[in-house]
């Protein structure tokens, strides 16, 4: 049996495509159903249903033995055990830092200021801002990160921008891209070696969904 985890959300809709193309229909809408473990119409691979931070852990540890994560969400985390082998092109956005639109980041910077910077993401933050000789102190946060400006609990946010929108309703600007982000296939290694037939079977599928994907 391969088990594959998924998040519910942007994630879970863009994937849904390219597991169709690769012969995999998923049996259940998770968002009708309370299951947490969904068939497939493959009777030897089923979907597990995990938060998107927990993914990476779920694939790493053997819970499941692959799945689809953010970029973001896989630098965050420590990757031992795992193999990133494609980039499904898929849930694209940016990892970017933003303030308020009256605050003049540039200027900060280039005065040499401390700047006070609140994220989810403080391992990716905090190798940004060195590699650019800025210092920081991380404020760790996991929602509603563009409150942190307009209260005055920190100057800048580092977080995922997509269109934008949320940003420019809360009087934010984007000064500064740190990463562009993308969802990837993760496979456990051990999982490679004790299920590899079957498994590099469903990664090729993927694979070749993708490309097609790419060339339509």
């Amino acid at each position: 049996m391969i088990t594959f985890a998924l998040s519910k959300g942007r994630i879970f809709d863009e994937t849904l495509p390219l597991l169709r193309a690769a012969g995999i229909e998923i049996a259940e809408d998770p968002e009708k159903s309370r299951k947490l473990i969904l068939s497939t119409s493959r009777s030897d691979v089923r979907v597990v249903l995990v938060r998107a931070t927990d993914v990476p852990t779920y694939v790493q540890y053997g819970g499941a033995d692959l799945g689809v994560a953010g970029l973001d969400t896989l630098l965050e985390h420590s990757e031992a055990g795992l193999y990133r082998p494609l980039d499904l092109n898929i849930a694209r956005c940016r990892l970017s830092v933003a303030v308020r639109s009256d605050f003049d980041y540039a200027a900060a910077v280039r005065q040499g200021s401390r700047l006070r910077v609140a994220t989810k993401y403080t391992h990716l933050a905090r190798q940004h801002f060195a590699d650019k000789g800025v210092h920081v102190d991380l404020i760790k946060l996991y929602g509603s990160m563009e409150l942190a400006p307009l209260t005055g609990l920190a100057d800048a946010i580092v977080d995922l921008v997509s269109t934008g929108g949320t940003l420019k309703a809360n009087q934010l600007v984007e000064v500064e891209k740190v990463m562009d982000i993308s969802a990837r296939l993760v496979v456990n290694q051990a999982a490679l070696k004790t299920k590899r037939e079957t498994l590099r079977a469903v990664m090729e599928a993927i694979e070749r969904a993708v490309q097609s994907r790419g060339m339509s």
